[in-house]
């Protein structure tokens, strides 16, 4: 097989036109030049240079292959430096996964400003509540809530101390007043979700007196976590997600937070790619801008309270 070395060895003592030179120029012994012609002519089965005592000249076989050995050696540099660029440029696709509810209500709008900053990137966004295999699809990175099962895949939190949160629209708990605690969401219509073939309806909270797992029921299932979130914006009954989903329904006052944040179950945010060979530029400044505004989301105004959208009623 023939060495790129060897090509480059032999295209050099041509530019120098001795053996010696191009030993002195390019910073190699005498017989790492000799040894790699010898090489190269044992693997074309040609003599390349016609050799003396006082002189070094091509062979007529050498005359032949100088052009295609150059041109080679070429393709392979421009082949580099075409790599080096992918790697360093704001350029290319990146092939994303994200949940349904944060994808389509925070997700989309901040990758609509990260494009208008590196106009010439791509984005081809999967937006689904399954979760997608990094390993046999091609996905270059994925937004994913929960802890990451051993799986070799490379985890950078977003936000690590998410949690879930129980909430509901103003004309639900006018209607059907606000739970006390816990407990009393097993009288309450709670909005399900399942994931696969398990429905969620053991909601989990960290309360002072310890973890507490809850059974709720309702009227409305689905594995569409927006959808979910929709019926809870139309009154329809109370939602445990996300509490980083819920944020602007919060704020808004579309939606009450019923019970403190830190008793939900934790839910961290993670940007996950296969391998850490598949962080580049791109993927890492998309990486740190979506660290950045998910910050930004939490640090806006506090979020109402159930008192508080209630006495305005």
């Amino acid at each position: 097989m023939i060495k790129l070395d060897d090509l480059q060895v032999f295209v050099q003592v041509v530019q120098a036109g001795s053996f010696s030179r191009a030993a002195r120029q390019y910073d190699m012994t005498p017989a790492f030049v000799s040894n790699s012609v010898s090489r190269l002519e044992r693997e074309l089965d040609v003599r390349l240079f016609v050799r003396t005592t006082r002189s070094l000249r091509l062979s007529e076989e050498g005359e032949r292959y100088l052009p295609h050995a150059q041109t080679a050696i070429e393709a392979i540099f421009t082949g580099d430096q075409a790599l080096a660029t992918g790697r360093c440029e704001m350029v290319g696709t990146l092939r994303l996964s994200a949940p349904a509810d944060f994808g389509r209500n925070i997700l989309l709008g901040w990758l609509d400003e990260f494009q208008d900053r590196y106009p010439r990137l791509t984005i081809n966004l999967s937006i689904s509540d399954h979760s997608v295999d990094l390993l046999g699809q091609p996905i270059d990175a994925a937004v994913r809530y929960g802890v990451l099962a051993d799986s070799g895949l490379v985890a950078h939190p977003l936000v690590p101390q998410n949690r879930r949160s129980v909430c509901a629209a103003p004309a639900y708990l006018a209607r059907h007043g606000t739970p006390a605690n816990v407990q009393e969401l097993q009288s309450h219509n709670c909005l399900r979700f399942f994931w696969g073939d398990q429905t969620l309806e053991r909601w989990q909270f960290h309360l002072p007196t310890g973890v507490e797992k809850i059974t709720v029921q309702g009227d409305r299932v689905s594995d569409n976590a927006d959808l979910v979130r929709l019926w809870a914006l139309a009154g329809r009954g109370i939602i445990y997600r996300s509490r980083l989903d819920l944020l602007p329904d919060i704020r808004a006052g579309r939606l009450v937070e019923i019970f403190p944040p830190e008793q939900g179950e934790s839910v961290p945010l993670n940007f996950v790619c296969a391998h850490r060979s598949l962080m580049t530029p791109a993927i890492i400044r998309l990486r740190d801008y979506l660290r950045e505004r998910c910050e930004a989301l939490q640090l806006g105004s506090s979020a109402n309270t159930a008192q508080q959208a209630l006495s305005s009623k």
